[in-house]
């Protein structure tokens, strides 16, 4: 039993010290591809639980790779392994193809950062503010203050409005005045409103165009460009600021009007 014992370990040291070797080389090689990957994703300027999350995912693979070499190194069979880890991969995305859909999805809105952390965006059919973007689920909050939570499968494939990504925003007013009034004039009147707040750019500057006529009025299209963040405060205070404007420089804000005309027949009289 000893000579078999010493038999069997001559035998299985040389396995044991290429297992050995190949693991310790195969670390060294995997701890460099990790820290190279983390490099090229950094100059991407990518989200840290994205880069986190990836290089997770790259080391496990590896390490299995790893593992599988070792086995194979000793003697171990592995097709029986891969045999499972293959059907195991495959039961698990049938089972998971919504999730691996999400999954897919919040990668690329990590990486190519359509929208952060902070935005304003409307996607899906909602409009809110970005509170967080998870692997599976982009969070938001909408201004009437409720939650959204939004598969990121869904979102990554959809049309996505960024409202946050440009620094200035332009402001559009539709005004109606009543027919017979002096364009020129209103037009004064509009751009002077326009000049006493301090957050509309002037270049470029406001412009006042006399869009149609309407059923019941001459109607106006007002642009003005302001700082993303102060574009709805610029658009209520300037609204209520051209009617006050248009009420002391006596300028009719119309409403709808229709003319009724009765006929008789002959011999026939109103009652």
């Amino acid at each position: 039993m000893i000579d078999q014992g010493i038999e069997l370990l001559w035998a299985i040291i040389p396995s044991l010290l290429y297992a050995i070797l190949i693991y310790i080389v195969g670390k060294i090689i995997i701890s460099r591809i990790l820290k190279s990957v983390k490099a090229i994703i950094a100059k991407k300027n990518s989200d840290p639980s994205l880069t986190n999350f990836l290089v997770s995912l790259l080391s496990a693979i590896l390490y299995i790779l790893l593992f599988l070499t070792i086995a194979y190194v000793i003697g171990i069979p592995v097709t029986s392994f891969v045999a499972i880890i293959g059907a195991a991969g495959l039961a698990i995305g049938l089972a998971l193809q919504g999730s691996l859909a999400n999954f897919a999805g919040g990668v690329l809105i990590l990486l190519f950062k359509p929208f952060k952390v902070g935005d304003v965006i409307e996607g899906q059919g909602h409009l809110g503010v970005v509170e967080s973007i998870d692997i599976l689920y982009t969070k938001m909050h909408s201004f009437d203050n409720k939650d959204i939570v939004i598969p990121n499968g869904a979102l990554a494939n959809s049309d996505i409005i960024n409202m946050s990504n440009k620094p200035t925003r332009r402001a559009d007013f539709n005004v109606g005045v009543a027919y017979g009034t002096d364009l020129k004039k209103t037009r004064e009147i509009i751009l002077g409103v326009f000049a006493k707040d301090e957050r509309v750019h002037q270049d470029p500057a406001p412009v006042v165009f006399f869009n149609s006529f309407g059923d019941s009025s001459l109607d106006l299209v007002i642009r003005v460009w302001t700082d993303a963040g102060n574009l709805w405060p610029v658009y209520f205070d300037n609204m209520e600021a051209m009617k006050e404007a248009f009420e002391a420089n006596d300028i009719e804000i119309p409403f709808p009007q229709r003319d009724v005309n009765h006929f008789y027949p002959d011999g026939k009289s109103e009652s």
